[in-house]
Protein backbone atom coordinates (compact mmCIF):
# COMPACT_ATOMS: atom_id res chain seq x y z
CA UNK A 1 0.00 0.00 0.00
CA UNK A 2 1.19 3.58 -0.99
CA UNK A 3 0.98 6.54 1.25
CA UNK A 4 1.63 10.19 1.08
CA UNK A 5 3.28 11.80 3.91
CA UNK A 6 1.99 15.41 3.92
CA UNK A 7 4.54 17.07 4.87
CA UNK A 8 7.51 19.67 2.80
CA UNK A 9 9.97 19.14 5.87
CA UNK A 10 13.02 16.19 4.10
CA UNK A 11 14.02 15.14 7.80
CA UNK A 12 10.62 14.59 9.11
CA UNK A 13 9.66 12.91 6.12
CA UNK A 14 12.95 11.07 6.11
CA UNK A 15 12.39 10.26 9.75
CA UNK A 16 8.65 8.84 9.20
CA UNK A 17 9.80 6.50 6.54
CA UNK A 18 12.11 4.88 8.91
CA UNK A 19 9.66 4.50 11.17
CA UNK A 20 6.79 3.23 8.70
CA UNK A 21 9.22 0.95 7.09
CA UNK A 22 6.98 -1.87 6.77
CA UNK A 23 6.51 -4.71 4.71
CA UNK A 24 4.36 -3.69 1.49
CA UNK A 25 4.06 -0.15 2.82
CA UNK A 26 5.68 2.49 0.34
CA UNK A 27 5.72 6.12 2.41
CA UNK A 28 6.13 9.18 -0.23
CA UNK A 29 6.57 12.69 0.46
CA UNK A 30 4.28 14.94 -0.68
CA UNK A 31 7.04 17.25 -2.41
CA UNK A 32 7.45 14.44 -4.91
CA UNK A 33 4.72 15.06 -6.60
CA UNK A 34 4.25 17.29 -9.40
CA UNK A 35 2.04 20.64 -8.30
CA UNK A 36 2.48 20.08 -4.65
CA UNK A 37 2.40 23.11 -2.55
CA UNK A 38 2.19 23.64 1.22
CA UNK A 39 -1.47 24.21 2.23
CA UNK A 40 -2.37 27.21 4.10
CA UNK A 41 -2.25 26.21 7.67
CA UNK A 42 -5.21 28.45 9.13
CA UNK A 43 -6.77 26.07 11.47
CA UNK A 44 -6.98 26.90 15.28
CA UNK A 45 -6.05 24.02 16.61
CA UNK A 46 -2.86 21.33 15.86
CA UNK A 47 -5.77 18.69 14.56
CA UNK A 48 -7.24 21.41 12.24
CA UNK A 49 -3.96 22.02 10.88
CA UNK A 50 -3.03 18.13 10.67
CA UNK A 51 -6.42 17.74 8.75
CA UNK A 52 -5.83 20.34 6.07
CA UNK A 53 -2.72 19.31 5.20
CA UNK A 54 -3.85 15.39 5.20
CA UNK A 55 -6.88 16.91 3.09
CA UNK A 56 -4.65 18.81 0.37
CA UNK A 57 -2.13 15.40 0.16
CA UNK A 58 -5.52 13.26 -0.73
CA UNK A 59 -6.56 15.63 -3.55
CA UNK A 60 -3.27 16.17 -4.78
CA UNK A 61 -2.37 12.24 -5.19
CA UNK A 62 -5.56 10.25 -4.49
CA UNK A 63 -3.34 8.32 -1.95
CA UNK A 64 -4.05 7.96 1.87
CA UNK A 65 -2.08 10.78 3.54
CA UNK A 66 -0.80 11.06 6.62
CA UNK A 67 -0.02 14.23 8.53
CA UNK A 68 0.84 15.68 12.11
CA UNK A 69 0.79 19.37 13.04
CA UNK A 70 3.03 19.87 16.68
CA UNK A 71 3.40 22.98 18.70
CA UNK A 72 5.76 24.02 21.49
CA UNK A 73 3.93 25.16 24.81
CA UNK A 74 5.88 26.72 27.43
CA UNK A 75 4.20 27.64 31.04
CA UNK A 76 6.16 30.79 31.82
CA UNK A 77 4.82 31.89 28.13
CA UNK A 78 1.23 31.35 28.87
CA UNK A 79 1.10 28.30 26.49
CA UNK A 80 3.22 30.57 23.66
CA UNK A 81 4.13 29.72 21.02
CA UNK A 82 1.65 26.78 20.76
CA UNK A 83 -0.06 26.25 16.93
CA UNK A 84 2.23 29.45 16.06
CA UNK A 85 6.01 27.57 17.18
CA UNK A 86 7.08 27.04 13.58
CA UNK A 87 6.94 31.23 12.79
CA UNK A 88 7.27 32.03 16.71
CA UNK A 89 10.11 34.39 15.43
CA UNK A 90 8.52 36.19 12.10
CA UNK A 91 7.25 34.74 8.81
CA UNK A 92 10.39 33.17 7.20
CA UNK A 93 12.12 32.48 10.34
CA UNK A 94 13.99 29.10 10.52
CA UNK A 95 14.24 26.78 13.19
CA UNK A 96 17.45 28.56 14.61
CA UNK A 97 15.33 32.26 14.85
CA UNK A 98 13.01 30.27 16.67
CA UNK A 99 15.02 28.93 19.29
CA UNK A 100 16.81 32.18 19.47
CA UNK A 101 13.65 33.67 20.69
CA UNK A 102 11.96 31.22 22.79
CA UNK A 103 15.54 31.46 25.04
CA UNK A 104 15.46 35.65 24.91
CA UNK A 105 11.65 35.34 25.78
CA UNK A 106 12.92 32.76 29.01
CA UNK A 107 15.76 34.62 30.18
CA UNK A 108 13.43 38.50 30.35
CA UNK A 109 11.83 35.96 32.71
CA UNK A 110 14.27 34.76 35.84
CA UNK A 111 12.95 32.73 38.35
CA UNK A 112 9.78 32.03 35.72
CA UNK A 113 8.91 27.39 35.47
CA UNK A 114 10.98 26.56 32.35
CA UNK A 115 8.49 23.66 32.10
CA UNK A 116 7.17 22.85 28.46
CA UNK A 117 5.15 20.54 26.15
CA UNK A 118 5.29 19.72 23.00
CA UNK A 119 2.02 18.75 21.59
CA UNK A 120 1.16 16.75 18.52
CA UNK A 121 -1.72 15.91 16.60
CA UNK A 122 -1.37 13.16 13.76
CA UNK A 123 -3.80 12.61 11.31
CA UNK A 124 -4.71 9.88 8.84
CA UNK A 125 -7.12 10.67 6.24
CA UNK A 126 -7.98 8.25 3.33
CA UNK A 127 -9.47 9.39 -0.31
CA UNK A 128 -13.30 7.77 0.79
CA UNK A 129 -13.16 10.27 3.82
CA UNK A 130 -12.60 7.64 6.51
CA UNK A 131 -10.18 9.27 9.10
CA UNK A 132 -8.07 7.94 11.99
CA UNK A 133 -6.31 10.75 14.16
CA UNK A 134 -4.90 10.84 17.67
CA UNK A 135 -2.68 13.46 19.59
CA UNK A 136 0.14 13.36 22.13
CA UNK A 137 2.33 15.19 24.61
CA UNK A 138 5.59 14.71 25.65
CA UNK A 139 6.64 16.99 28.87
CA UNK A 140 10.21 18.85 29.52
CA UNK A 141 11.59 21.66 29.82
CA UNK A 142 13.34 24.53 28.40
CA UNK A 143 17.07 24.35 28.94
CA UNK A 144 18.89 27.72 29.11
CA UNK A 145 21.34 27.52 26.04
CA UNK A 146 20.52 26.10 22.54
Amino acid sequence: MKYVLATFNRDKARELQALLALPGVEVVPVADFPGAVSPEENGTTLLENARIKARAAVELTGLPSLADDTGLEVDALDGAPGIHAARFAGPGATYADNVARLLNEMSARPGAPRTARFRTACVALFPDGRELSSEGVLEGEIVPEA
